[in-house]
């Protein structure tokens, strides 16, 4: 009876879930075919509103109405826009009769990832292109740190809400550190590392940084917020040594001080800002709105072209590098080098830009997709944007292209091999576990977590790591064409900002993902023909993105705490990247762990 009660159990909520499925299918095929008989149209005398709050990742996010019904079943977080499509989205507007101004909109919502200054300087140029039609353009700011601060400063007008602030006081990066943590509860960690600067492994053994990490640290962050400080003065009209006294005198700014210092241009609340948006379009004061659309919408309805001939393929590579499929956020070896495949083979595809988004990860997936970026070069044209990060694996598998393009901003270099091998045999021993071993060789059980590494199997990881790092230091020296000795010395597993990189001969150039763009149609002879820019792979479906979401586990602990404390996302973070080391061989070209500039 228990059984079969048991059974019935089971049918009735497979049954549910099958008519939740059903359902589910039936609604997203009435919006998706909603969706493509009513395409948003743009009203004349509009104003083109961007969310400064959306968070912006390189590869192309799924249908928007898609995206709306997955954060109303659950999904969470604020909008999420592909850079390519804010880019031009916001170039079309400048040349669309029917848009009169761009409104950036401050949302409140800042969970999930945070967006790189590479992607925020292309928005910015983007938004600079706009202005150069003449049209103007207008910031509202509630409570603006460096980020938003940053893009809303391009604006012909910054408004801030009088209880609002500005914290703009300077970058800083604080890692987080394990080693105490793990070694309290019975978890040894062992490394091998090659790299004066190669600092990955570091959370995991120390309880601070080291003298070389901290070095490195302080003068990428002086290159970055070099770059930030200068811009935003420029664009304020304020020297960048009075914003840098500024901002050490005061660090934030109250909505006084905002407008006194001129870091804004007027102080407001919202409904009274409404009032001069009305202006821009032209609306009455009898009209209690005025004509807007927002960004995703503008460029839902604007008309695509990929089935041209001929084509420029941009193929991303966003998140750690792992080896095998990896996931929606991962860099999978195996999945990224078929994709290059299918890229090399299609005859309709004339250049391939890859866009770098990654700290790296494993050595043996970067060197998989490495060689297939080679093989492809030798068809046509390859050429490597990197975003806010392209180091250890990200620099790696973008040695070989025939240009390399970076932001000043961009975080790269990185050059640089560690092996991490933790045990687990203080932590089993004192809860009353122990392990025992028969093995028909020496080292047959040399990846064991049971137990500490021996001396000897040790120096047999360090030789396995300096091989892959010789192999990495010769991929860089013969991919970009530069001496043995100098790659060697610019190598140590540091980090550089891409203004550096560029002076070390890192990179050819510096630019966005457009430029990227427009030296693979040159390098393909497309100029004056016809061609379309087409993004890979495509994005998931609404199911797969489903049943992604319905296989997502969360640690209860961490699932309670992380929506209200930045440490415990942080820590998240850090134990989402830990889990993710697959590499077959233990070996990873990783930069610092989730090196979040703030």
């Amino acid at each position: 009876m228990v059984f079969a009660c048991l059974v019935a159990m089971g049918l009735v909520v497979a049954g549910s879930f099958f008519v939740f499925l059903v359902f589910i299918g039936v609604l997203v095929s009435s919006i998706s075919s909603t969706s493509v008989q009513t395409l948003p149209t743009v009203q004349s005398d509009s104003l083109l509103i961007v969310d400064m709050g959306m968070q912006i990742q390189d590869a192309p996010v799924m249908d928007e109405d898609l995206e709306t019904l997955r954060r109303a079943l659950g999904g969470g977080g604020p909008s999420t826009v592909s850079l390519r499509t804010m880019i031009e989205g916001i170039q079309k507007a400048a040349e669309d009769d029917n848009i009169k101004g761009l409104y950036l909109h401050d949302s409140a919502d800042s969970s999930g990832p945070i967006t790189g200054y590479a992607a925020l300087k292309e928005v910015r140029e983007a938004i600079e292109f706009f202005k150069a039609s003449g049209k103007p353009v207008v910031a509202y700011v509630t409570s603006a740190t460096g980020r938003k601060y940053y893009l809303a400063s391009v604006a012909d007008k910054i408004v801030l809400n009088p209880a609002g602030m500005l914290q703009f006081a300077g970058m800083a990066a604080e890692p987080l550190f394990m080693g105490g943590f793990l070694k309290k509860y019975g978890v040894g960690v062992q490394v091998t590392r090659v790299g004066k600067y190669k600092s990955a492994i570091e959370p995991f053994i120390l309880d601070k940084m080291s003298p070389a990490s901290r070095e490195q640290m302080q003068k990428l962050l002086d290159d970055l917020w070099g770059e930030l400080l200068e811009t935003v003065a420029s664009s304020r009209g304020i020297s960048p040594a009075e914003l840098q006294r500024l901002i050490d005198t005061k660090g934030v700014f109250d909505s006084g001080s905002s407008l006194e210092y001129g870091l804004v241009d007027e102080v407001t609340y919202f409904p009274e800002l409404i009032a001069g948006l009305r202006q821009i379009t032209g609306a009455t004061d009898e009209e209690n709105s005025f004509n807007q659309i927002d960004l995703r919408a503008y460029v839902s309805g604007l008309e695509k072209n990929t089935d041209a001939r001929s084509q420029v393929a941009v193929l991303y590579a966003e998140g750690i590098i792992v080896a095998g499929e990896g996931t929606m956020n991962q860099v999978g070896g195996e999945r990224l080098a078929r994709e290059l495949r299918k890229l090399r083979a299609d005859e309709r595809v004339k250049a391939v830009v890859l866009r770098v988004n990654s700290p790296g990860g494993s050595a043996f997936a970067s060197e998989v997709i490495q060689h297939e970026t080679i093989l492809t070069r030798q068809v046509k044209p390859v050429i490597v944007s990197m975003g806010s990060y392209a180091a250890s694996g990200g620099y790696w598998i973008s040695a070989y292209a025939d240009e390399v393009f970076a932001e000043p901003t961009t975080i790269t270099g990185s050059i640089g091999v560690f092996g991490i091998f933790p045990n687990i045999q203080k932590l089993a021993n004192d809860h009353g576990f122990t392990f025992d071993v028969v093995k028909t060789g020496k080292y047959a059980d040399i990846l064991t977590l049971s137990r500490p590494k021996t001396e000897a199997e040790l120096g047999i990881l360090q030789g396995a790591v300096d091989g892959i790092y010789e192999q990495f230091l010769q991929r860089v020296s013969h991919g970009r064409d530069l001496d043995f000795a100098k790659v060697e010395e610019i190598a140590q597993g540091r980090v550089w900002s891409g203004k550096e990189a560029l002076a070390l001969g890192l990179v050819d150039a510096v630019g966005g993902l457009g430029d990227a763009i427009q030296a693979a149609v040159s390098r393909a002879d497309l100029k004056g023909k016809s061609y379309a820019v087409v993004d890979y792979p495509t994005p998931r479906d609404f199911f797969e993105e489903l049943a992604t979401s319905l296989q997502k586990k969360t640690d209860p602990l961490v699932g309670k705490l992380k929506s209200s404390s930045p440490v415990f996302r942080q820590i998240e973070r850090e134990l989402s990247v830990l889990k993710s080391l697959n590499d077959p061989r233990g070996i990873y070209a990783l930069m610092p762990f989730s090196l979040e500039v703030d």
